[in-house]
């Protein structure tokens, strides 16, 4: 497939399911690209719509065709006294923005919406990222 970093902006989500003990979400994100994950700083306080604007890039290096290049991004609610909760994951097919920019050097899937499916497999809320793929330099 190619070699390269995908880079992803985690802007924001809204409308996130969920009710926290005292009624408070602090919500986080973990992204995963294969083996790979990052974790976004907690939202304190910011509830079903939290904002994070932060960046995660991921090392990309593979030759298998039949590799699936998906990008989850799973949302948890950061309890202090319990484990964390679960409150949905978004994922993205990131095949083809490899693909067109192994081909073009460079490619991108501007700011867009996802939609967050919770545990039920019910859609509530949605995540706001942008994802951008650059190729590594052949020597």
């Amino acid at each position: 497939m190619g070699r390269g970093v995908l880079e992803v902006l985690l802007v924001d989500a809204k409308g996130l399911a969920g009710n926290d003990f005292l009624g408070r979400l602090d919500p986080y994100v973990v992204v995963q690209y294969r083996s790979q994950e990052r974790k976004s700083s907690t939202a304190r306080d910011q509830g079903r719509n939290p904002s994070w604007n932060e960046v995660f890039k991921f090392q990309i290096n593979s030759t298998a065709a039949n590799v699936q290049h998906k990008l989850i991004l799973r949302i948890l609610d950061h309890d202090n006294l319990s484990s964390d909760d679960f409150l949905g994951e978004a994922s993205i097919n990131v095949a083809d923005l490899i693909s067109i920019g192994v081909e073009k050097g460079t490619s991108e899937l501007n700011l867009a919406r996802y939609s967050v499916v919770t545990a039920d497999n019910s859609y509530r809320g949605e995540i706001k990222v942008a994802i951008t793929f650059t190729a590594a330099k052949v020597e």
